[in-house]
């Protein structure tokens, strides 16, 4: 990509001078000796305006205004000017002695000198301004890039705590399941190897497709649910997606998850609803209500890692385009996330 685009300054930079170089051809209405002779001291000309231009950006832009030695900048670039003024008064005078009948008034050679100082001016300007400006860009591509490395490895970061906080929290599931409902364990444990083949293997990329994620969900939902005593009603709702959607994956699970640790009860009727659909206008919206029983304090399963982790990774992967509310109820736990596509 750098090589590509070195390449194309190289030729914007040829075709410029090229240009520069060829322009008096279109005015040359005569040929013979004075006219050739005249378009090669244009040439000449030329030539002190390029090695000007490239002497200062190449050289003295970076060796001395980027360093902020401006003053010295400054006079290598007036004493550059006043030696190539006298060479450009040579220049002038062999053009009137050669091709001129009479010497010319004295205010037109004032005129021709400081249009040539001018020119001169103006390389440095160019110079200085095509400098700056191809530096910011230099500069800014290499924020981005340190931008876009910092967002993957603290995407990676957050991925690398996610799977283990994920796994911890279903074998507490399975865990109890051992011990209350031994027959469902195995159950559990063939479920839990295709989630784990999902979370581990196929999420590797920041996004995937919605409908395999949504199978993920009901599938992590149904494996959740063989723990549930008859006094809970579960409800899910999980409408179909267009094929081509995306959406990073296992953002619902903690939401899911806290669902069913604290809106579950041994003992009391619970409920669980869960609402996943993506809603035309609005995009995804992911709805889960359910009864509230919040752990005791000395609990300190989890501690809050799949929430933080769940904030983290939507400031990054959607800047400006989710909304998620929580509300305690009282008796009910309510959320809701809304992630446009």
């Amino acid at each position: 990509m750098i090589e590509k685009k070195a390449k194309v300054q190289i030729l914007i930079h040829l075709l410029a001078w090229g240009i520069f170089f060829g322009f008096p051809l279109l005015f040359m209405l005569e040929s013979g000796e004075r006219e050739y002779v005249r378009y090669w001291i244009y040439i000449v000309n030329t030539a002190i305006y390029i090695a000007v231009f490239y002497l200062n950006y190449n050289w003295l832009i970076q060796r001395y205004l980027f360093t902020k030695q401006i003053n010295r900048f400054i006079w290598i670039n007036v004493l550059m000017i006043a030696l190539l003024s006298v060479m450009f008064f040579y220049l002038k005078e062999f053009e009137i002695h050669r091709f001129m009948p009479q010497q010319p008034p004295l205010q037109l050679k004032i005129l021709f000198y400081f249009r040539d100082i001018s020119f001169i001016l103006l390389m440095v300007g160019l110079s200085v301004a095509v400098k700056m400006t191809s530096n910011w860009y230099r500069i800014e591509a290499i924020h981005k890039e340190a931008e876009r490395a910092q967002y993957e490895a603290e995407l990676k970061n957050l991925k690398s705590q996610l799977n283990p906080h994920f796994l911890f929290n279903t074998l507490n599931n399975i865990y109890s399941l051992v011990i209350v409902r031994p027959e469902k364990a195995q159950e559990a444990i063939h479920r839990l190897s295709n989630l784990l083949r999902y979370a581990l293997y196929e999420n590797n990329a920041n996004f995937v497709p919605l409908d395999k994620e949504l199978k993920f969900v009901e599938s992590y939902i149904e494996l959740m649910s063989l723990r549930l005593s008859k006094n809970v009603q579960l409800s899910t709702q999980i409408k179909g997606s267009n094929p081509v959607d995306q959406i990073a994956p296992m953002l619902f699970i903690s939401i899911i998850e806290n669902a069913f640790k604290y809106g579950v009860s041994p003992t009391e009727t619970s409920f669980i609803n869960i609402d996943i659909e993506a809603k035309s206008g609005k995009g995804l919206v992911c709805t889960v209500e359910n009864s509230n029983f919040p752990k005791k304090e000395m609990d300190r399963s989890g501690s809050g890692i799949g929430h933080e982790n769940l904030l983290k990774r939507l400031d990054l992967l959607y800047p400006g385009k989710y909304e998620l509310m929580a509300e305690n109820r009282g008796a009910t736990y309510f959320v809701e996330l809304v992630i446009a596509f």
